[in-house]
């Protein structure tokens, strides 16, 4: 009797441990949208392909009427989402397929920048049964995601004054527990919460005055406590996500050899207490360490060979992998140390170019943005050790989507053409 009372007791406790911590994660932010479950690029994917034939791997189907974008697509459940532009290109539009490529609808819902680069950049947050895009004009729109019907409509540039550089707004909205976060930047404040569910401001921070980066801010979670790490353009900052209260801030970062110290177009990355980031034209590389209270942040170590333009970057075995940016048609790909910044390698890539990066199962997945080249690396310290690669031949523009990997299918986004190849 005592071992069958101690037995259902420790089943009751682990119970509820498990039930806590599934509780925790699903409160801390939506499992789906922007480089995968944790904004890090790393895809949660087993048994896939190690090579693929010398054509590349099986095409399962393409489209070519996703409209003109640089977002990457959204897979929840049986649906994909993506974001475009309409054919005259003065809407930004929002399409939903079935998994087989079978478009269900496409709805408008924002204005896109009106400047250079106007395409679609916002990847959408989906979060119980809804789903969350900011415009290139900085709109936050909320849709119902079985039909796109719109939910609710906020004007956040116009009403939170947002100051943006060239390219206008190119945020992925962080959608968790009850908020929807937008970084607006300019005179007002620098960022702000809103209401997931109808829109209305929860609280906004106090404003640096600096213009607004095109980072997608992601939540981390450190000694117990949570905190919003976002960017404008010459800030990289924490936000307590309750209050707003902006808890640390550094600056301490910007073109050192002529570059623009206003361009910030990577989100960071997280572990351990540590944040990373690097963003092009000769920004390079910081890796900062958070105080036990996450009220403070100083420099670990600067690289200045990884100098990622807008790619992004993953972290594999404590190795930092991405390309940097020796001009804007041009960048090699290189591996940093995670622990103490030393460059590992910094290859030329013949005949291609600076691009895109995930991984999964153990791979880096390097996406060309000259030729369309994808690629499939083994990660090394070593070495740029490429096993497999084919070219996109489909769309149009710079290859600049990043890619996606969902229940063994990768999904590459080249302009208005979208494509699923099985990697499993």
């Amino acid at each position: 009797m005592k071992t069958n009372i101690i037995s259902n007791i420790r089943k009751a406790t682990i119970c509820c441990l498990l039930c806590a911590l599934a509780s925790s994660v699903m409160a801390q932010t939506t499992p789906y949208g922007w480089r995968g479950p944790n904004r890090n690029g790393v895809y949660p994917e087993k048994g896939l392909l190690k090579e693929w034939p010398a054509e590349g791997p099986q095409l399962l189907w393409e489209v070519a009427d996703a409209g003109k974008g640089y977002s990457s697509p959204l897979i929840v459940e049986n649906t994909l989402y993506i974001t475009g532009m309409n054919a005259d290109g003065t809407r930004e539009i929002l399409s939903a397929y079935t998994l087989d490529g079978k478009k269900i609808y496409t709805v408008e819902y924002g204005k896109p920048w009106k400047d250079s680069y106007p395409e679609t950049r916002t990847t959408p947050s989906y979060m119980d049964g809804k789903l969350y895009v900011i415009s290139g004009a900085g709109e936050i729109v909320c849709l119902n995601a079985k039909d796109g019907k719109q939910v609710w409509y906020v004007d956040g540039g116009t009403t939170y004054a947002h100051k943006t550089g060239n390219w206008g707004t190119a945020e992925s909205p962080l959608v968790y527990d009850d908020k929807v976060i937008y970084t607006p930047s300019g005179s007002q404040t620098t960022m702000v919460a809103l209401n997931r569910k109808n829109g209305k401001e929860i609280w906004k921070t106090t404003s640096f005055g600096d213009v607004g980066a095109y980072v997608s801010p992601l939540l981390i979670e450190y000694k117990g406590k949570k905190q919003i790490v976002g960017s404008s353009a010459v800030h990289i900052f924490g936000v307590n996500p309750d209050n707003g209260e902006i808890e640390w801030s550094y600056k301490g970062w910007g073109g050192e050899r002529g570059g623009w110290s206003n361009i910030a177009p990577n989100s960071p990355l997280f572990k351990d207490g540590k944040i990373f980031f690097s963003h092009g034209y000769d920004i390079f590389a910081y890796m900062l360490q958070l105080s036990d209270d996450l009220k403070s942040a100083t420099l670990l170590w600067k690289n200045t060979t990884l100098d990622t333009h807008h790619g992004g970057y993953v972290e594999v075995n404590g190795v930092i992998y991405g390309s940097n940016h020796i001009n804007n048609g041009a960048g090699n790909w290189c591996a940093v140390d995670w622990g103490n910044g030393e460059t590992l390698y910094d290859y030329a890539w013949t005949g291609k170019g600076k691009g895109s990066i995930i991984s999964a199962d153990n791979m880096l997945y390097c996406y060309d943005e000259r030729r369309g080249t994808v690629a499939l690396v083994r990660p090394s310290r070593e070495k740029f050790d490429i096993v497999s690669s084919f070219n996109i031949t489909k769309g149009e523009g710079p290859h600049w989507a990043h890619p996606v990997i969902v229940n063994g299918v990768m999904y590459i986004r080249h302009g208005s053409a979208l494509m699923a190849y099985k990697v499993k």
